[in-house]
């Protein structure tokens, strides 16, 4: 195994370590906004595989990053479980009918929805340098459910919560759901040519500690020991944003290959508590990557250190920003690989 990011993931830790961005093929390139504002709308683009394809290669073009992140969005699954998605301009997604207001049973599949993305991975994989990982992704249950039930975002995820409490039933059942379309979503993915997978769990941090084990950490368990079953060789990668202290039991129970970690979180505790052997990846601010210069060089550092003694890959504890200047970018490529 040659690749640097699949040898981390396999339990080997490297010295510089692998790093990729999350969100990394995005709207803080010049290049993104030209494409996007030819090809139209955000779903749009998802849906041109020559387009989408173009975008997950665009930030390798410029950076010495180990993983291409395919470009794409986690609410393709309820897309394809029968909601209707569309992107509202300043506001974010939007999912109809709502499952607070309708049945699931109401909705009707169209799992078609899926294949652009595999097209999309084919064609990326055909460019893709030999040494860079292919990572491919899908939303973890809980997270694709809020939105579900919701209809949009939300900081607290209200509307969801109260349902798991109301109805646990009927919302697992919802889970069950996403379940399934996620575990087909990623399998072909993975046929398709992804070499890794992430689970973006990016609402985890609002359950209490029994509604996070049995919303987050059982659902995931569940999905990475069937993606085990079928594709053995594959690692997957969790990450759940905001889990603070239930990030240990997140790591044992679950099954995950490496665990992603949020930027609120202490590297040197997450060291300390994590198991010694699991792959970590993260959690540089990406405000500090905003800040840039000596700032932006104590925080790669101290991330270094905590992590100098397992298998890491860096990364950002969330999504690359859109006012990210290309230097810092540049200068955190640079102090990652030991160049400065």
């Amino acid at each position: 195994m040659t690749k640097p990011l699949l040898r981390v993931l396999a339990g080997e830790r490297l010295d510089p370590p692998p790093m990729w961005l999350m969100r990394q093929a995005g709207r803080y390139l010049p290049e993104y906004r030209e494409l996007r504002a030819d090809k139209g709308s955000f779903l749009d683009l998802v849906y041109n595989s020559d387009a989408a394809a173009e975008v997950t290669l665009q930030p390798l073009a410029r950076f010495p990053f180990d993983g291409a992140i395919l470009f794409s969005d986690i609410l393709i699954v309820p897309f394809a479980i029968g909601q209707h998605l569309t992107f509202v301009a300043g506001e974010g997604p939007r999912l109809s009918p709502t499952l607070e207001a309708a049945d699931l049973d109401d909705l009707t599949p169209f799992l078609t929805r899926l294949e652009p993305i595999y097209e999309t991975v084919r064609k990326v994989k055909a460019r893709l340098a030999p040494e860079t990982t292919l990572i491919g992704f899908a939303g973890a249950p809980w997270t694709v459910a809020t939105y579900m039930v919701a209809g949009q975002g939300s900081r607290e995820q209200a509307e969801t919560r109260r349902l798991a409490y109301k109805d646990p039933e009927r919302f697992a059942a919802i889970i069950e759901r996403i379940e399934r379309v996620t575990f087909q979503y990623l399998c072909g993915q993975i046929e398709a040519g992804v070499e890794a997978v992430q689970l973006f769990d990016s609402w985890s941090g609002s359950l209490a500690p029994a509604e996070f084990e049995r919303w987050v950490i059982a659902p995931t368990q569940r999905l990475v020991r069937r993606l085990g079953e079928e594709h053995p060789d594959i690692p997957v990668i969790g990450f759940p944003k905001g889990a603070g202290g239930k990030l240990a039991a997140y790591a044992r129970e679950t099954g995950v290959a490496a665990v992603g970690i949020d930027e609120t979180v202490d590297p040197a505790w997450a060291d300390r508590e994590l198991p010694a052997s699991l792959p970590v990846q993260g959690n540089l601010d990406p405000l500090a990557l905003i800040a840039g210069g000596a700032t932006l060089e104590a925080a790669v550092r101290r991330i270094i250190d905590a992590f100098a003694g397992r298998p890491h890959i860096f990364n950002l504890g969330h999504g690359i920003l859109q006012d990210t200047p290309i230097a810092h970018v540049e200068q955190l490529a640079a102090l990652v690989k030991g160049r400065r």
